[in-house]
């Protein structure tokens, strides 16, 4: 098969981390933004596109994302860093941004 397959780590604001795949890296994005994919990402709102890499054979693809899923943690948040040092949501442009949770302390009683 040929076309550009992509692996991707997602975050939440807790860094829970979440390693996919796709050909259709804004297609999936926005299906964990909107929690449409079903499952983990949706349940505990991991949404941010911390760290991608693009690759034209599919099965150097499943090889990468076998691969990083297979590593700890800390080499998982050490690949982010290296190119992605203050894990900004590098989708954060392709898409509105998420209207922050009222503060409860601004309430009126």
């Amino acid at each position: 098969m040929e076309g550009t397959y992509y692996i991707y780590i997602l975050a939440n604001r807790s860094r829970t981390l979440y390693t996919g795949m796709t050909n259709r890296l804004l297609e999936r994005v926005k299906q964990h933004r909107e929690g449409t994919f079903p499952g983990f990402t949706s349940q505990f709102r991991i949404h941010r596109l911390v760290y991608f890499e693009a690759y034209r054979d599919v099965k150097a693809a499943i090889a990468r994302e076998k691969q990083i899923k297979s590593l700890a943690r800390a080499k998982k948040i050490a690949l982010i860093e290296a190119r992605n040092p203050t894990w900004e949501d590098l989708a954060s442009e392709w898409f509105p941004s998420y209207p922050r949770k009222a503060d409860s302390s601004l309430r009126s009683e």
